[in-house]
């Protein structure tokens, strides 16, 4: 925690905090679990994952199309469809690998984790949310700055929250589940 608290000061840690506590939470209910898993019956795996890192990209471009003004409004969007899309993406690597699709915030946050580089147990504790709400905005963050420039700001948003879903997909694909 310290990192982001330097870099932003209360109002990260706070989000953070937020995003952790009850965002996660709100953002896996709000998935249909089997729509999902249509999604990857009829797409394939790999397709699927495109189709989330498109549904990324599209509001990275938008928060970057205007510049700072446009970044500064649409990154609340921006960061709730990231991880959407994180989720969406997941869920579809654990159902292609498991065969189900339905599963618990708790198990599935422990998935999650491991998948941003932390450890887990099976209990998603206060510090593990935190944690992997700290990694995520760490992520997104690496691009805000790209995202100042009017219309270039469409394309480094869009790209690399493209890149984002798909690194994720592809980490997804490397774990043993």
């Amino acid at each position: 925690m310290k990192k982001i608290a330097n870099i932003g000061g209360s109002s990260v840690r706070r989000l953070t905090s937020t995003l952790a506590l009850s965002g996660f939470r709100k953002i896996f209910n709000s998935i249909n679990q089997y729509g999902v898993k249509k999604g990857v019956d009829e797409l394939g795996l790999d397709g699927y994952i495109k189709h989330c890192a498109r549904v990324a990209a599209s509001t990275g471009a938008i928060t970057g199309v205007g510049g700072a003004t446009s970044m500064i409004l649409g990154l609340p969007l921006d960061l709730f469809n990231n991880v959407t899309q994180q989720f969406r993406v997941t869920l579809a690597v654990i159902y292609a690998r498991r065969g189900t699709y339905a599963m618990s915030f708790e198990t599935f946050m422990a998935v999650v984790a491991v998948s941003v580089g932390l450890e887990a147990g099976l209990i998603a504790t206060r510090s593990l949310l935190e944690n992997i709400a700290e990694k995520l905005l760490l992520r997104l963050g690496e691009s805000a700055v790209g995202r100042l420039l009017p219309v270039v700001g469409a394309i480094v948003g869009g790209t690399t929250n493209y890149l984002f879903i798909r690194g994720i997909g592809a980490s997804m694909k490397k774990l043993p589940l």
